[in-house]
C-alpha cells in the first residue's frame, strides 16, 4: 500500500480507534473508541506494515471498516491522514490533508502476512483496553 512519503517521515503519534460507524460527511473522522496511541518505534513498525500491505482486488461488502489509524505529527493537533481497514472487502480509505486522490482508496490482501499482522495488534489493543 502507498502512503504519502512526507507523512511517513512526519507522524510521531498514532491514535487507533475502534471504529463504530461511518462519518456522517466524507473526510470526517471515522466516529468511535480511540483504543491506543502509539509513538517511537510502534509508529515506524505500524506505518512499516501497512506499506508492507500487498495489493488486492475489491470485494462487495458495502464497506464496514473495523479499525482506523490517525497520524499525527509533532504538534498533534490536526490529523495528518486517517486510514480506514476493511478486512471484509479488502479496502483502505485514506483522508486527509496529505492526502493526494489517487491514494485515497485502496485494496489489499487480508490473508498476507503483514494484514494478518497488522490486524492482530489492532486486536490486541482492543481487547487490553477492554480490560
Amino acid at each position: 500500500m502507498e502512503l504519502p512519503t512526507e507523512v511517513v517521515a512526519a507522524t510521531a503519534l498514532i491514535e487507533v480507534v475502534r471504529i463504530s460507524a461511518l462519518p456522517a460527511r466524507r473526510n470526517d473522522p471515522y466516529p468511535g473508541r480511540v483504543v491506543a496511541h502509539w509513538a517511537g518505534g510502534e509508529v515506524a513498525d505500524t506505518l512499516a506494515l501497512i506499506e508492507e500491505l500487498s495489493g488486492g482486488e475489491q470485494h462487495r461488502c458495502g464497506f464496514s471498516p473495523g479499525w482506523s489509524v490517525r497520524a499525527y505529527g509533532d504538534a498533534l493537533d490536526t490529523a495528518l491522514f486517517e486510514a480506514a481497514f476493511c478486512f471484509t472487502c479488502q479496502e483502505v480509505r485514506m483522508h486527509g490533508p496529505a492526502v493526494p486522490p489517487p491514494l485515497a482508496k485502496q485494496f489489499f490482501d487480508p490473508a498476507a502476512p503483514p494484514a494478518r499482522a497488522l490486524l492482530a495488534r489492532f486486536r490486541a489493543v482492543s481487547a487490553h483496553s477492554e480490560s
